[in-house]
């Protein structure tokens, strides 16, 4: 009889040890464009505050229409300091001004640093950030904390990595560009919670 009870318990546990596992996986999203589908996990359990605006705006449909607008491929203008990433974000500009700034989550914090397909917020001041996002091409240590990029020193607050479709980040990212400025821009046709 002990002979059955030990398999039934290791049973149940395993079913347990399954559903719980379930439910602490990573939201992902999908991002539609024209070249493609991008998947990203998004990380709430180490950027609570900017994964979870994210993906609140994911859900009421906030980016769908927007655009990648934004490709930075070296040195610019305004800023010695090389990086290379893909920016977009939302296309209307009302719907933009309505949107909260979010408090500045830095690297330091969550524990999430710039790498190869790291999606991470824009932002001007920290605690300035609303809906405008880049995805790295490459790593891109100086947009951690104490990076160089922002005089601040304070970085850019990541949540997330790209899992799939880094080759349509990369052709996007690639395109034509006059400056900075993706001509014409790429569509985001829409993003999606998978």
């Amino acid at each position: 009889m002990k002979k059955r009870l030990i398999p039934s318990f290791l049973l149940i546990f395993a079913m347990a040890l399954a559903m719980g596992s379930c439910q602490d996986k990573n939201p992902v999203i999908e991002i539609e464009t024209p070249k493609g589908k991008i998947l990203v996990e998004l990380y709430p359990d180490k950027a609570p505050v900017t994964a979870g605006n994210f993906l609140d705006l994911v859900k009421k449909g906030v980016y769908d229409g927007g655009d990648f607008y934004r490709t930075v491929r070296g040195v610019d203008e305004n800023n010695p300091v090389v990086i290379q990433v893909l920016q977009g974000g939302v296309a209307n500009k009302e719907l933009k001004e309505k949107v909260s700034p979010i408090a500045h989550e830095t690297t330091e914090q969550t524990g999430i640093k710039h790498l190869d397909g790291v999606i991470s917020m824009a932002r001007s001041k920290p605690g300035t950030a609303t809906t405008e996002f880049f995805i790295c091409v490459n790593a891109q240590p100086e947009l951690d904390l104490r990076g160089r990029r922002n005089p601040d020193g304070q970085g850019f607050a990541a949540f997330g990595r790209v899992l799939e479709g880094m080759e349509v980040v990369r052709a996007i990212w690639s395109g034509n560009a006059e400056g900075q400025r993706l001509v014409p821009p790429q569509r985001i046709h829409k993003i999606v919670v998978k």
